[in-house]
Parts: structure tokens; C-alpha cells; sequence
């Protein structure tokens, strides 16, 4: 009598599942969204829990967590540059150019069109 091979623990590795075109497109979107009220937040939570459900949505979740870092970067330099005064200049484009990218990124991204914002680091690829 043979024993059976062993199993994975509750909860070990699995595969995940890969998404739907239209759950892929819902995702990406939320994503570039997010990032107008929470930062680089959103965009970081979805490439870590979603870049291995599909190609879109893992491009998707990277190009917007570039964007958004760098914006964070911008944000940071902004506040220090208060002191001399420009930095409220540079505070409200930064906000303008995040409102306006982010909102272009996710119609795009509702469109199922892949997109990659003009001013980013790329950190992540």
C-alpha cells in the first residue's frame, strides 16, 4: 500500500488565478484612481497582489506606481522649496499634473488600452 504524496499546508503556494479581461480593466483603473486621494499607496498594494494575475493590469499597476513615486518625489521637493517660496508653485502643478495623468490613465485603462504616463521614474518594470 502506497502513501499518498503530501499536500501543501493550509494556505501554502497556490496559483493564482488570472483575471478576466473586464476584471483586469476594473483593477487597472481603480489603480490609477486611487492614486489621486492615496499616492503611491494603491498602485503599490495592486502590483504586489495583482501583477501575476495578468499582463494588463501588472503593466498597468507598474507604470502607475512609477508615476506616482516620482510624484511623491515632487510632493517632497515641493515642501522643502516652501521656505524659499516657489515650492507652492511647485505643489499645485504637481497636483494639477497627478489629477490630470492620473484621470487620462484610467479612461485609458477603462478602454483596455495600455498607457504610460509621460513624467515618470521608471522604478519598476
Amino acid at each position: 500500500m502506497t502513501t499518498p504524496p503530501p499536500q501543501p499546508p493550509y494556505g501554502g503556494p497556490q496559483q493564482a488565478q488570472p483575471l478576466n479581461q473586464s476584471d483586469e480593466k476594473l483593477w487597472a483603473t481603480l489603480i490609477h484612481v486611487g492614486g489621486i486621494f492615496f499616492s503611491f499607496v494603491p498602485a503599490l498594494i495592486g502590483y504586489l497582489l495583482l501583477k501575476d494575475r495578468g499582463p494588463f493590469v501588472r503593466a498597468h499597476s507598474a507604470t502607475a506606481l512609477n508615476f506616482q513615486i516620482t510624484m511623491a518625489i515632487a510632493y517632497v521637493v515641493g515642501s522643502v522649496l516652501t521656505v524659499v517660496g516657489i515650492g507652492l508653485l511647485i505643489l499645485a502643478a504637481v497636483w494639477v499634473v497627478n489629477l490630470v495623468f492620473s484621470i487620462v490613465a484610467a479612461i485609458k485603462a477603462n478602454q483596455g488600452q495600455w498607457y504610460t504616463y509621460p513624467l515618470s521614474i521608471k522604478f519598476v518594470s
